[in-house]
């Protein structure tokens, strides 16, 4: 049986990364949550505020941890898996890495210490400076991690000397033509992933009655945020969708599965694809929207697959459906959205049941929306690692043997599918036990607490 070490090498990664992203996809929504959090109870001094922050700061540092842990493993890869890539791509990528070591990384683990354990012995603002630090640090960790990923979807600003990239403008490289979408995009994704996740807390909390008033402001804050976010996802996505039509129109094919160029093309709303015979059975379609949406010209050509060489064009099928499933989900966030609308107009919000028990169940709707969206992203690069330039099948390292690589893929999928349930349940447990009462202490100064130690009055749902 011959084990080919490029697809496992793909598999591999790809596991490994599909798990790792839906933990930032949290955190950094998470961060901000806490952060604005904590500048309400610090400017308005309610206790509750303080509770809530509490509550999700617990959660917030098992599921920091576990990013850590499952995203330590993928530079590691780059060596060992993708050699032929690191060497080719080093001088460009290799400072985009370090700066967000240096600046993200830094800046979360300087200020994360104060956050997690300095609540009783720092001053009530130096805690909320370091929430909102916590906060900036990953979203600069998301700014260099999305250029140097953009980068490879649309490289500039280098020259390549012997196989290698070389920059050549540091400006071009980071700011990339498609960066600023796609950093914008998944930004907004993540915090409407986060943003689920805490109606869906929010919802079992105010059904099962017990810390019911922490739950209503939970519930109320994020229906809020996500009816500004979810159109607001709506119209970036449709930018990036432009800027894709500009820079990778293969990709675009692909995920339309649309195989002829065409003048007042058809929105295909789905469809079979037959790569082979470069058909789509069982189409089902709308006339002419297709140019209008994807090129804003309702004579607008949209790009067909049979431009390009079949070797220079990405797989079909996955990216097609991957969007179809992205899109879909995004209907039901709108759609649970105006639902909240119309309850909190009949004041109806908190007392639906219906409506708190289907919002129980949206927490992983905002996952899936985000690994739907990557696939469709990194599948529609192929056959790609750095577009048009580089090919997946020599970025990786040579004679790498396949019975090794199943090896360590089989050993990180037996990890992983420990460290994350296990996480996951130690989560679901401060779930169970809800927001606890909370106290800041003034820190101790010359051996005696500065000023009055503040308790919060007892709690009764």
């Amino acid at each position: 049986m011959h084990l080919d070490p490029l697809i496992l090498s793909r598999l591999q990664f790809a596991w490994v990364i599909a798990l790792h992203i839906l933990l930032p996809a949290f955190t950094i929504g998470l961060a901000s949550f806490i952060a604005v959090l904590e500048g309400m109870h610090f400017f308005t001094g309610r206790e509750i505020y303080l509770r809530i922050s509490v509550f999700w700061t617990k959660i917030f540092a098992i599921s920091f941890g576990m990013g850590v842990v499952s995203g330590i493993v993928m530079p590691f890869q780059f060596g060992t898996n993708w050699s032929r890539y690191a060497d080719a791509t080093a001088n460009v990528l290799s400072p985009l890495f370090a700066y967000e070591g240096l600046t993200a990384f830094f800046l979360e683990a300087s200020f994360l210490g104060v956050l997690l354990f300095g609540r009783n012995l720092v001053p009530r603002w130096t805690h909320f400076v370091a929430a909102l630090m916590v906060a900036l640090g990953t979203l600069i960790s998301t700014f260099w991690i999305l250029s140097a990923n953009s980068w490879m979807q649309t490289p500039a600003g280098f020259k390549i000397i012997d196989g290698r990239f070389f920059p050549m403008d540091w400006i071009a490289i980071i700011f990339n033509p498609s960066f600023p979408y796609r950093f914008m995009h998944n930004v907004a994704a993540f915090y409407i992933t986060t943003a689920f996740v805490v109606i869906a807390v929010a919802a079992y909390l105010i059904r099962k009655n017990t810390f019911a008033e922490e739950g209503r402001i939970m519930f109320s804050m994020t229906f809020w945020l996500l009816t500004l976010l979810v159109p607001l996802q709506i119209v970036l996505g449709d930018l990036h969708g432009l800027n894709t039509f500009k820079y990778q129109p293969a990709k675009l094919a692909a995920i339309e599965a649309h195989w002829t160029p065409e003048k007042r093309a058809s929105l295909t709303l789905f469809a079979i694809p037959d790569e082979k015979n470069e058909v789509n059975h069982a189409v089902v379609e709308i006339p002419l929207l297709g140019s209008l949406i994807l090129t804003h010209d309702l004579n607008g050509i949209v790009p067909g697959l049979k431009e390009f060489p079949v070797d220079q064009r990405p797989p079909v099928a996955i990216p097609f459906f991957a969007f179809r499933i992205m899109v879909g989900l995004g209907f039901i966030m709108l759609g649970l959205i105006a639902m909240s609308l119309w309850l909190r107009f009949r004041q109806r919000l908190y007392d639906t049941q219906w409506f708190l028990r289907l919002c129980q169940y949206t927490a992983p709707v905002g996952f899936f929306a985000v690994l739907a969206g990557w696939v469709t992203t990194e599948v529609g690069r192929q056959p790609w690692t750095v577009y048009g330039l580089l090919r997946t099948a020599n970025s990786v390292t040579p004679s790498l043997a396949g019975h090794d690589v199943l090896l360590s893929l089989a050993a990180y999928m037996l990890v992983y599918l420990i460290i994350f349930p296990v996480g996951i349940l130690l989560m679901a447990r401060i779930v169970r036990n809800g927001p606890s009462q909370a106290s800041h202490k003034e820190p101790i100064e010359g051996g005696q607490p500065r000023g009055p130690v503040v308790t919060p009055p007892e709690y009764t749902p």
